[in-house]
């Protein structure tokens, strides 16, 4: 592994090349100039689709930079894990998985495939006859396992990682019919607790408002209290930028790892936020219904 200092010089550099505030004006922009301020920018160099280009750039980025194996993980074990998850269901389904599968992880999809076909931990054991979702949540608490016990020595990587599985439990709880559904799906490892989650479900309409109150995730409950039912928009936006904000709070103070961390969730909102804006302006959609849908850590 790269030392750390030399890697926070390399950022200190990259961070220059970050769109900032540049990002805001899109939205009253032209798919055209859009297009011209991000080449301006030199974001997606090398031609083609800029976006593709730029998550290609991110990628290597993560390879060559990342502090250690965990901080590679984190950002690309999801991917194993997912394509874990398409090759499973295409398997079943007889269908080509090539549709479903997302850019390479830690490992090749031939890997994942002998993987699969050993039953290799952390693959698990599939039930026959399984439904979709069922067989979606195998893979997802698998992942969550796997990651937890990868991450033992990593606190700043394990509380994003709870996190993360609260705030996916709130939004399980949310699209459940009952408790007792949405606890077949819950992920392992979050720090809220059965009966916290359960108040969601609560007759009372006071004590459910107040059942998230007390936790880091009141504002996040709100979001989706405020929508009631799917699609709960806002909250989706709010897991997406968690990260980028937990450490955009504290952006001045950050050391070690950390600016590393900080700049690879910033690079991948703003990479997510293009490509919102150019899919909205091709599909015809209002500057504030752009400005809308754009998440960011500040």
């Amino acid at each position: 592994m790269l030392s750390t200092v030399y890697t926070n010089g390399v950022i200190a550099v990259k961070e220059r090349q970050l769109l900032g505030e540049k990002l805001s004006r899109f939205p009253a922009m032209t798919e055209e100039e859009v297009l011209r301020a991000l080449s301006e920018s030199g974001f997606g160099a090398g031609g083609g689709d800029p976006v593709l280009a730029e998550e290609r750039a991110l990628d290597a980025f993560i390879r060559e930079y990342a502090p250690s194996e965990a901080d590679r993980a984190y950002f690309f074990a999801p991917r194993d894990f997912h394509n874990l998850k398409a090759l499973k269901k295409a398997e079943l389904l007889s269908e080509d998985p090539s549709p479903m599968l997302a850019p390479e992880g830690l490992r090749s999809v031939e890997k994942l495939k002998e993987m699969l076909e050993e039953g290799t931990p952390p693959v698990p054991e599939i039930e026959e006859g399984a439904t979709g979702a069922e067989i979606g949540a195998a893979f997802d608490r698998a992942m969550y396992s796997y990651l937890f016990r990868l991450f033992r020595l990593r606190r700043d990587l394990t509380k994003l990682l709870r996190m993360r599985v609260d705030m996916t439990n709130i939004l399980t709880a949310f699209r459940a019919r009952d408790f007792d559904a949405a606890k077949e799906l819950f992920l392992p490892g979050g720090s809220c607790k059965e009966e916290t989650l359960r108040g969601i479900f609560s007759e009372d309409a006071e004590k459910r408002e107040r059942a998230l109150s007390g936790t880091p995730y009141a504002a996040f409950y709100a979001a989706c209290l405020a929508a009631g039912k799917p699609p709960f928009t806002g909250a989706e936006r709010l897991l997406e930028s968690f990260e980028e904000k937990f450490y955009a709070e504290r952006r001045f103070g950050l050391e070690g790892r950390e600016p590393f961390l900080y700049y690879v969730f910033r690079r991948r909102g703003e990479i997510r936020n293009v490509r919102t804006v150019l899919t909205a302006l091709r599909a015809g959609a209002s500057q504030a219904e752009i400005e809308k849908r754009l998440v960011g850590g500040k």
